[in-house]
């Protein structure tokens, strides 16, 4: 018998209440047991971002964040950034409308 408000106790609930989860791997060879992959992914992302906490201002820092973040989510959807942002300004300078902005995200993008 383990405590329920122990540290053990916590771990017990936290197993009981995502078991389903917990074991989904083991019936669909598709998923993978951790989200290691997933993690590396994703990492450049939040390290640009980390990174941009330090560019001196403040407004700097958010843009700089925002361009970082634009940037790895091209190469998450295999667009080539540089492609992506120039065809993007180009866009928005011929009048791209602002109520189909979203045509222009990078996972919507269609050069």
């Amino acid at each position: 018998q383990v405590s329920a408000k122990s540290p053990t106790g916590d771990a017990l609930k936290y197993i009981a209440k995502y078991w389903e989860g917990l074991i989904l791997f083991l019936d669909d060879g598709r998923i993978e047991m951790d989200s290691n992959a997933v993690e590396r992914t994703i990492r450049p992302i939040a390290m640009q971002r980390k990174n941009a906490l330090f560019a001196g201002h403040d407004a700097g820092a958010q843009n700089w964040a925002m361009l970082a973040s634009l940037i790895e989510t091209c190469k998450l959807n295999q667009i080539e950034p540089h492609n992506y942002l120039s065809s993007v300004i180009t866009a928005i300078v011929n009048g791209h409308k602002q109520k189909d902005i979203d045509q222009l995200l990078p996972w919507n993008f269609k050069a």
